[in-house]
């Protein structure tokens, strides 16, 4: 992706911004400047921008547990702050930037200054190319000496606890903002790709989504079928009878990281058991075989059923459509995988007494 073109702006010298990226920040730091220049703040309180960074990165890594890369503080940052601030780990981006940005707690302030010592004046660079003699301490003192005076139409002048957007650039910031944050994200997602490169759709996991999809789909056209057929199922989970009316449908393998309703990881379950299992993952060697069998059982009668049924397709993105049957193998195949890739990245298991 390209930025869009000025003529009278080194949009040249923001786009280097992002070469040789070896951590997030940058990213996060743009995104940052642009949410507050659309408040209509241009002389902008370091803070406000490095609380923005965290509460945009606040879901991605709480609740889909994707990996920033060792390199990258941002993690651990938001660890010490969640712990500090008590904030929950699926909250609103707003209620999160907030609090954090009005706290008083030092651990939260310091956690939120560190970036300080790097981030706001490496991001102007491009435009304060290093001079063969001087050292990163030396070079630093120029950037924040010559941005004050917008010196090669640098895109802010810094100064200790803020920064002033040059005017020259707002109109272009403003005008081209939802541009400039599809280039961040997209970015930012190829980026996260390639540090988590098993776990499955990373682009829907760098914002908070308005609110889930409902099941209702899954629920009526298949789960209720099956079990209006059956009579009930056992929940796999606590060994209750699951009535037609009586039971939640749930991710298998939890939604946080899978990221998709798709039928063949959901189940019928005991709704109070749903609502507390959370993100947790199941043992395999506890509960794949009863899992599958009341897969296996469900899709032969919705597939006998309503064999034309569009949530049967669901099933062709595991099998071939010229051998559409469900195996214990060819299941766990899909299963097994996903499950350890999740475990690698912070998803913990259930536990049982």
């Amino acid at each position: 992706m390209n930025l869009p073109a000025s003529n009278n702006l080194p949009i040249n010298l923001l786009s280097a911004c992002f070469n040789k990226t070896t951590a997030t920040y940058k990213f996060y730091w743009l995104l940052a400047i642009l949410q507050s220049l659309e408040n209509g703040t241009h002389a902008i309180s370091k803070i406000e921008l490095f609380s923005r960074m965290i509460a945009n990165s606040w879901y991605t890594v709480n609740y889909f547990n994707i990996s920033f890369g060792k390199q990258d503080l941002i993690q651990k940052a938001i660890l010490l702050i969640s712990q500090s601030e008590n904030i929950s780990i699926n909250e609103k981006k707003e209620v999160v930037f907030d609090q954090i940005y009005k706290s008083t707690n030092p651990i939260t302030y310091n956690t939120l200054w560190h970036f300080n010592r790097n981030v706001p004046h490496w991001f102007l660079s491009p435009w304060f190319p290093k001079n063969k003699v001087e050292t990163d301490s030396i070079r630093k003192s120029r950037i924040y000496n010559e941005s004050e005076k917008f010196t090669n139409n640098c895109l802010y002048a810094l100064y200790q606890d803020y920064l002033i957007i040059n005017d020259n650039w707002i109109q272009y910031l403003i005008s081209n903002a939802k541009f400039l944050k599809a280039f961040c994200y997209w970015n930012l997602a190829l980026f996260l790709q390639s540090k988590n490169p098993n776990v499955p759709d990373i682009p829907n996991k760098l914002i908070k989504p308005a609110s889930r999809n409902s099941l209702t789909k899954q629920k009526t056209q298949f789960w209720d079928i099956a079990i209006e057929e059956l009579g009930s199922l056992q929940c796999i989970y606590t060994g209750k009878d699951l009535t037609i009316n009586n039971y939640a449908v749930e991710h298998f393998i939890p939604y946080s990281f899978v990221s998709h309703d798709l039928i063949w990881n959901l189940i019928p379950a005991d709704p109070s058991f749903n609502s507390s299992k959370g993100s947790r993952l199941p043992q395999l060697r506890r509960y794949f075989k009863p899992f599958y069998e009341v897969q296996k059982t469900a899709f032969e009668i919705v597939k006998k059923k309503k064999p034309r049924s569009k949530i049967l397709q669901d099933y062709l993105t595991i099998y071939d459509e010229h051998n559409f049957e469900l195996t214990e193998n060819g299941l766990k195949k899909i299963i097994q995988p996903l499950i350890s890739i999740a475990s690698n990245n912070g998803f913990e298991f259930m536990k049982h007494e």
